[in-house]
């Protein structure tokens, strides 16, 4: 087993309002389900923030809402391969103390991260949040 933090995922794009309420991670592996991403976080937004443009025959992406957040928060992921899975562990670090959280912001982040294209299968677990 082979593990590693982050490794070859690389951040490309994030924000900290999705307007998305509720936690959700999952993989985008065309144009398609990237656009209809795009186009729920830009409901809101004049102009709506632009598409990365990605080659899905090379890459896949892995977008994270964190929903609805107090304060300032990461994501930190942990890339673990198997024979025929790819697991990654999403976990948040919190970076604001409690006083500052009393009185910071409410925020709806997301984070797509840019990985290679793999035919193994990829989960997605969260821990701590």
């Amino acid at each position: 087993m082979n593990t590693s933090e982050k490794g070859d995922m690389e951040l490309i794009a994030s924000d900290a309002y999705s307007g998305i309420d509720n936690y959700e991670a999952s993989v985008i592996q065309d144009s398609k389900s990237l656009n209809k991403f795009y186009g729920r976080i830009n409901q809101t937004r004049k102009p709506g923030l632009p598409v990365p443009q990605v080659d899905f025959s090379k890459n896949v992406l892995l977008v994270m809402c964190l929903g609805k957040q107090k304060g300032e928060t990461t994501p930190l992921l942990t890339k673990t391969e198997e024979e025929n899975n790819i697991l990654i562990t999403i976990e948040l670090s919190d970076k604001t103390s409690s006083l500052e959280a009393e009185n910071s912001l409410m925020s709806y982040p997301f984070y797509i991260y840019k990985l290679q294209h793999t035919s193994k299968e990829v989960s997605i677990q969260k821990s701590g949040f």
